[in-house]
């Protein structure tokens, strides 16, 4: 079977152009409805974040290190710790778990 590469990209090209711009010829106000309005704030972090969790519990050597890790930049991100805090204890609790676990 025959693939063509510069189909595919056309179809992607014109596939993403739509994504963009059938928005903003469809809707001309503002968006008053509460409900969608809140669906459109949170949509990045949503994307963001169906797109992160995958990863990271394929990460690391064993699922279960990658769970420990999760669980605990869970915990430090809700308490409202920094960034750098909740990366740095992730990466520590990965590595204990790594070093027990093997």
């Amino acid at each position: 079977m025959q693939h063509n590469v510069y189909l595919y990209i056309l179809v992607m090209a014109v596939v993403t152009y739509l994504v963009r711009v059938l928005p903003l010829t469809l809707i001309r106000r503002e968006i008053k409805n509460r409900t969608i309005r809140s669906f459109l704030f949170y949509m990045p972090y949503v994307t963001l974040a169906v797109m992160t969790f995958p990863a990271i519990l394929s990460a690391t050597g064993t699922p279960v290190s990658a769970v420990v890790g999760l669980v605990l930049a869970a915990v430090l991100a809700l308490r409202g710790c920094s960034l750098f805090t909740v990366a740095c204890a992730a990466c520590a609790a990965v590595f204990v778990a790594e070093m027990i676990l093997l």
